[in-house]
């Protein structure tokens, strides 16, 4: 019996997309351990690899599930940030006077440092999971926001004539042309976000401190763990790899149409 088309495609995919970046990823790691065992580093500077995985596999369950709450609020961040950036980007897409009043508003939301927002947000929303949206939400603000203004507005010019020939109205131009038109856009916000949101749900975690990799890092720095630091950091860092790969699978098959996913086929 044939195998599916997905399944044939398989090894290559493997070989494609896994291969490469796990053998630089080994190269690193055993470059790591030799240099760590040549320099004779102390394990409270630098630990090697070896120690950060040993750590790791003593409580895995611990680690996952710091990483899942830093996740979930990550998420909820992400949500919040990115239906406030598309509400404000289709105004702002369709006024410049709005953009004009809104948009330094924006960078300055931008530019503000997080160690400067988290306190305020921990007075303002208290010591719950909250504050971490915030500072995920405000982290994805931005990125999101300039890709939909860009996407809503790059639309083809031919394509929106006729649309206004047939009398559409705003919403349906919105709905049938401006909206496909993003999508392209408001994936590549996607993966710069939703990595940003974990960053900016760990720092907030460093104020609040009651869960998530955030607390984690915060108590192994303090307490000179830096295997178990190290061991925090990777799983956050393979949190985002899989966001990352997670995104880009649905984006080529939501935009299958579009070229930039054709062309890297």
């Amino acid at each position: 019996m044939a195998l599916p088309s997905a399944l044939r495609a398989l090894p290559r995919s493997v070989a494609v997309y896994v291969l490469p970046p796990a053998i630089a990823l080994a190269v690193i790691l055993l470059f790591w351990e030799w240099y760590v065992g040549w320099r004779d580093i102390s394990i409270i500077v630098v630990p090697p690899p070896s120690e950060v995985v040993e750590r790791f596999f003593e409580d895995p369950g611990f680690f996952w599930r710091q990483g899942w709450y830093t996740f979930f609020e990550a998420t909820l961040g992400l949500i919040a940030g990115t239906t406030f950036a598309l509400a404000f980007a289709v105004l702002m897409s369709h006024s410049r006077p709005a953009e004009r009043a809104l948009f330094p508003l924006a960078i300055g939301i931008k530019v503000t440092p997080l160690v400067a927002v988290g306190p305020v947000l921990v007075i303002a929303m208290g010591f719950g999971t909250e504050p971490k949206v915030a500072m995920a939400a405000l982290l994805c603000f931005f990125p999101t926001l300039v890709n939909a203004i860009t996407g809503f507005r790059d639309v083809n010019a031919g394509s929106l004539e006729f649309m206004r020939s047939l009398h559409a109205s705003p919403w349906q131009v919105f709905w049938k042309l401006r909206l496909p038109s993003a999508l392209p856009y408001l994936f590549v916000a996607l993966k710069i976000t939703y990595p940003l949101a974990l960053t900016g749900a760990v720092v907030a975690e460093w104020f609040v401190g009651n869960r998530g990799l955030g607390l984690v890092i915060y108590r192994a720095n303090s307490n000179l763990d830096t295997p178990t630091l190290f061991a925090a950091v990777a799983v956050l860092a393979l949190t985002g790899v899989m966001i990352y790969a997670l995104v880009s699978l649905v984006e080529r098959r939501v935009l299958f149409w579009h070229e930039s996913v054709r062309s890297t086929e």
